[in-house]
């Protein structure tokens, strides 16, 4: 279906955060599409874009290989912004110079701007940035004037209004850079003149009607329910789509949390009435995960075994064409470059492709949405507040919680430990405000003394972050009086447990979960 509205291009370098660039542009109501580093400028011509975006990447220009895009991009006449790489890229393009930097810059970094309008209407002279680069501008490109610099980088920033063309050596879209997000709004509306007519309103009709034409007048769709959000919204999209053509299967994997299986089958048959279709294959996931502990391992692991189940109940229900799956854009770009370089960080059970004996063709209508799109858009669709705000949970579930081997019985100590932590932070009144809170199981046995009598029991971590999309995160300061409780409450309820750690690391370096 071809999207009318205005939009932005995101040239893909391979950057980790080149899909928060275009996150950051749809909060503005602004479409935007993430193309890859090849694309040439007649395609870009042919799109009618507003204006192009080069993400950060990876690479160094000094590199043969080192992805440059068609320099005549720079001569399309529509406003260009280069961030990061993307800068140097435009600088090399346009005559410039870039050469290695004297101490790679990662992290916060200080900038100071030169003048202030266009790009930097409303921002301070002198602003705290997220710095990533181990080359610099050191002169450029004719026509380009300097606009900010940092102490590591003489330019920063640099710019041609006449031709509107911009560029930036620091990361705009990164929640770390203080103004980031006005930066955007000023290079999508002052200069690009976009108007934001792009809405969840709109996303639903568009989405509808993709999913329509894909399955056609007759196809059938079923779908992988695994009670999150995600899933939950993919799902009903379908069904606004094809009504009772899709069928949903929850496959519980004896790997859900506290009561979850049966919480599930009561909400969505009993309250949102979606066809549903429960198989308990407990038994099979834990005999496959016996004896295993590479993280990696389990997920394929995990992610094999769901094939097997759900291929089994699909071939029993029968007649099915389309298979509908909750996949967002973090999925995808923690797990494969999507359309440029970036490197892979994890697999994901929902990404990387179905065996060919499945011959179901992939509906994912969600596959370009962020978490808190996704929420928006579950209201849209009048989910309520249950739905639209419950944490993101992994879909190898407490397996990538419990650091090491999954049995029945270490699985029965995280899962109460985990509910003491669910219950304390929703009677805090956190539980909306923190992107996860959960408990993780140690490979830990140490000393303790209760009841005058020596232990040597299992130690427990609790996790809790804040994050805005999950691409970056930072650790929640729980009140200690909280931290006191959880703590007191696991060791004294859950019998096996005598130690409780925090967890103060943030994403990055660290990522959300454990493994």
């Amino acid at each position: 279906m071809l999207v009318t509205h205005q939009a932005i291009l995101v040239l893909d370098f391979g950057s980790q955060y080149t899909q928060l660039i275009a996150r950051r542009l749809r909060e503005l109501s602004v479409y935007s599409e993430i193309v890859p580093f090849t694309t040439s400028a007649d395609d870009i011509r042919t799109r009618r874009a507003a204006g192009v975006i080069l993400s950060g990447g990876p690479a160094s220009l000094s590199s043969a290989e080192a992805p440059r895009c068609d320099p005549g991009i720079f001569a399309c006449g529509m406003p260009v912004l280069g961030i990061c790489y993307g800068m140097q890229a435009m600088t090399a393009a346009l005559g410039g110079t870039v050469g290695h930097a004297p101490e790679r810059e990662y992290g916060h970094a200080t900038v100071t701007l030169r003048e202030q309008g266009g790009l930097f209407e409303g921002v301070p002279d002198e602003i705290r940035v997220w710095a990533s680069h181990g080359d610099v501008v050191e002169s450029a490109p004719p026509g380009l004037s300097v606009i900010a610099t940092s102490a590591n980088a003489p330019v920063a920033g640099m710019a041609d209004p006449a031709r509107r063309l911009y560029a930036l050596l620091f990361h705009p879209e990164v929640a770390h850079t203080e103004h980031g997000a006005r930066i955007l709004a000023n290079f999508a509306t002052r200069v690009c003149g976009c108007t934001g007519d792009w809405t969840m309103a709109s996303f639903v009709d568009e989405a509808t009607e993709r999913i329509r034409e894909q399955v056609g007048p007759a196809g059938r769709v079923v779908c992988g329910l695994s009670g999150g959000v995600d899933s939950t919204v993919a799902a009903l999209l379908v069904h606004r789509a094809i009504g009772d053509r899709l069928t949903c299967i929850f496959v519980d994997n004896g790997l859900l949390r506290m009561n979850e299986a049966a919480q599930v089958r009561q909400r969505f048959s009993t309250r949102l009435r979606l066809p549903l279709v429960c198989e308990d294959a407990s038994e099979q996931f834990l005999a496959a995960l016996a004896g295993v502990t590479d993280p990696e391992r389990k997920r394929k692991i995990i992610g094999g075994t769901f094939i097997d189940v759900f291929e089994a109940v699909a071939t029993r229900l029968g007649g099915f064409d389309h298979l509908a799956q909750g996949t967002l854009y973090p999925d995808v770009i923690e797990s494969v470059s999507v359309v440029g370089p970036s490197a892979a960080i994890k697999s994901h059970h929902n990404v990387g492709g179905l065996p060919e004996r499945l011959r179901f063709s992939l509906v994912e209508p969600l596959r370009e949405l962020f978490k808190d799109e996704v929420r928006r858009l579950g209201r849209e669709l009048g989910l309520d507040d249950e739905f639209v705000w419950r944490q993101p949970f992994p879909g190898p579930g407490l397996a990538v919680r419990i650091l090491g081997e999954v049995t029945p019985a270490r699985l029965d100590l995280l899962r109460r430990a985990d509910a003491v932590v669910a219950e304390e932070i929703r009677r805090a009144g956190l539980y909306r405000k923190l992107w996860q809170s959960f408990a993780v199981l140690l490979p830990v046995r140490s000393v303790g003394v209760m009841g005058d009598e020596r232990t040597y029991e299992h130690t427990v971590a609790i996790r809790a972050v804040e994050s805005r999309d999950g691409m970056t995160a930072d650790w929640a300061r729980l009140p200690h009086e909280l931290l006191a409780t959880m703590s007191s409450r696991i060791v004294n309820e859950v019998r096996g447990i005598n130690r409780v750690v925090y967890d103060v690391s943030s994403k990055p370096p660290s990522t959300i979960e454990w493994e």
